[in-house]
């Protein structure tokens, strides 16, 4: 052996070299190393051991030895008194014990050894080029004895290009997570969300769901707090979307999105069950470096193995109703349903309408009479959006309501009708009309870009039309927002007017009125409808004049449609009213020749409504 072991460990060493160069797993290649090591040292018994950060040992090869001993030994902690593996690794230095009946070391665990016929072990630590101990490499004997010079070169030999190996195999297993795995979050990634739906597809004997999850407010908090607080928002929707149960695996698969396999989902009633436990784990409020965050994440769903569709549609159904639950439920669930395809057509379809009708300004205002009830007098008018459409056709807000909800649609479209109003006050002025003030709608859009006061003003400014001559309407659920309140209140300190719409509708609380900066309430065409048939509904809206009048709000009655609605709303004292009973919205010249017709001296007592009517 002594000439021909120079040859023998070069061509060990090459052999396990060009294993661990090819990419050969590394329990193969640590199997074939304690191979050719017994080959090279009859009679001894070779293995392998890695041991984790956490200092437990987990053995990798061991040919000759049984399975079971293996298995006795996985999991247990190194020590200065472990055997001569978890001695080794503890003391970073190798350890002979040429007796394991009598060693102090093994007293614990030589009745695992010594009936496999083994009496000595000689264990040496593997380290890294860093000097970390990542494994141990023995030898066992049969006979009580330590290792010869022709061993201890084999076993030099063996430990450098071995810890080659288990260092490449960590950085293979560090890339392999980094593929896999969200850097953030610690969650797995888009990568592995794609494997994991196709291999549930594939398996078509088993039910899953998949929900797709977003987080509501991700860019409110960052702008406002900061990346750092977002960050730290971000890892703990994760960690909380992650404790749900083992049936649910959960993926970010970019920005603020989130996805989850929901494993052993059989219909939607189950789905539904899993969408609604996320849910719940976001009713606590997040404290992060002083702040305290209300997390809100919205899901869409849909139930996997789907015939005849594939994994690319499934997600794309699951997406959908994700889009579909931001526009219309958000912080909610929605499952994916064939009719939510046309749904969202519709709404791409209405976003394109309104954006080239803005391009090639085709769109314009309609204005409906805002009526005192007790004298028929205007005294103010509502501007309602219409499109002209290039073949003259005048569609209304219904048409392209949809379209809205694009940001930069909504932004334009208000831009616009400022103008439009601005435009109209102005020239009503110069004819000498009364007039108390222009109603515009706006969206939380129009809160949220931080220039609204410059917006507003600008237009009514440029044509010196008093800013009081601006009424304002937004609904009970935008006002909520705390910054869109601030933001009314210092409207209404320069002289804008405000009005709650459609209330009833949101919030619905008494409450809020006495906190809300408000010039007027409108009450909903919904009250109005059922005044005259529920003795509820008109006690409710009897009420709510009688509590506007006391804390001088102005009030007005929304889709007033009958004499007898006008005639009710007269009697309990309904100040303003507003709806097709009186006038439908009409363009420009045409109020304008309305407020003609009952300007001055020329009134309509409330018989006269069906002047109005003609009119318009």
């Amino acid at each position: 052996m002594q000439g021909d072991r120079e040859p023998a460990l070069s061509a060990l060493q090459n052999e396990i070299l060009e294993a661990v160069a090819t990419g050969v797993p590394f329990g193969e290649v640590a199997d074939t190393l304690c191979r050719r090591a017994e080959e090279l040292a009859p009679g001894i018994s070779c293995t392998i051991a890695a041991v984790d950060a956490e200092g437990l040992i987990h053995p990798v090869a061991g040919p000759s030895l049984p399975r079971s001993y293996g298995e006795a030994i996985d999991g247990l902690l190194i020590g200065p008194d472990v055997g001569s593996c978890g001695s080794a690794a503890y003391l970073r230095t190798p350890v002979e014990v040429t007796d394991i009946d009598s060693d102090y070391r093994w007293q614990s665990y030589k009745g695992l050894v010594l009936p496999l016929g083994l009496k000595a072990c000689w264990s040496s630590p593997i380290k890294t080029s860093e000097g970390s101990v990542v494994g141990t490499f023995a030898f066992y004997y049969r006979e009580p004895r330590g290792p010869n010079a022709m061993e201890r070169q084999l076993v030099d030999t063996c430990v450098h290009v071995c810890s080659i190996a288990m260092e490449r195999n960590e950085i293979s297993r560090r890339m392999q997570h980094l593929a896999y795995h969200d850097q953030l979050t610690g969650l797995s990634n888009r990568y592995a969300f794609d494997e994991a739906i196709e291999k549930n597809m594939a398996a078509t004997s088993q039910n899953f769901g998949l929900l797709m999850l977003d987080i509501d407010n991700m860019k409110e908090v960052n702008d406002g707090m900061g990346h750092t607080v977002g960050d730290g928002m971000m890892c703990e929707v994760g960690r909380r979307l992650s404790s749900v149960g083992e049936d649910i695996t959960v993926y970010r698969l970019g920005g603020d999105e989130f996805a989850a396999i929901c494993h052993g989902c059989a219909d939607s009633s189950a789905l539904e069950t899993y969408a609604e436990s996320l849910l719940r784990q976001m009713e606590r409020p997040y404290e992060c470096d002083g702040n305290t965050i209300r997390l809100q994440i919205t899901i869409g769903g849909v139930l996997g193995n789907t015939d005849g569709i594939g994994a690319n549609v499934l997600r794309q159904n699951a997406d959908l109703a994700l889009y579909h639950a931001k526009q219309t439920a958000r912080g909610e669930y929605i499952q994916f349903h064939p009719r939510l395809r046309t749904s969202i057509q519709c709404r791409t379809e209405q976003i394109a309408l309104l954006a080239q009708a803005l391009d090639e300004n085709r769109v314009f205002a309609h204005y409906q009479p805002i009526i005192c009830i007790r004298r028929a007098k205007i005294v103010g008018v509502e501007a309602l959006a219409r499109i002209r459409t290039k073949e003259g056709e005048i569609l209304s807000a219904g048409a392209f309501a949809m379209g809205l909800t694009d940001p930069k649609n909504a932004y334009r479209l208000t831009n616009c009708m400022l103008d439009h109003v601005a435009c109209a006050m102005r020239g009503w002025m110069d004819e000498g009309l009364e007039l108390r003030h222009v109603a515009i709608n706006l969206s939380t859009v129009d809160f949220q870009r931080g220039n609204l006061e410059e917006r507003l003003c600008a237009p009514f400014e440029a044509r010196d039309v008093p800013l009081h001559h601006l009424l304002i309407e937004v609904t009970e659920n935008v006002l909520m927002d705390q910054d869109v309140a601030s933001q009314i209140t210092r409207l209404r300190a320069k002289g804008l007017q405000i009005a709650l719409d459609d209330f009833g509708t949101g919030f619905a609380s008494l409450s809020h009125l006495k906190d809300f900066p408000l010039n007027y309430i409108k009450i909903d065409k919904s009250f109005v409808d059922n005044l005259l048939s529920d003795k509820a509904c008109s006690a409710i809206v009897e009420a709510l004049i009688s509590i506007a009048r006391k804390i001088q709000f102005g009030v007005i009655a929304e889709g007033i449609e009958t004499a007898e609605q006008a005639a009710r709303l007269l009697e309990i004292g309904c100040p303003l009213a507003q709806g097709y009973h009186y006038a439908r919205p009409v363009d420009l010249e045409s109020m304008t020749t309305l407020l003609h017709s009952f300007d001055g001296t020329n009134r309509a007592s409330i018989d006269g409504a069906d002047n109005l009517r003609l009119m318009a």
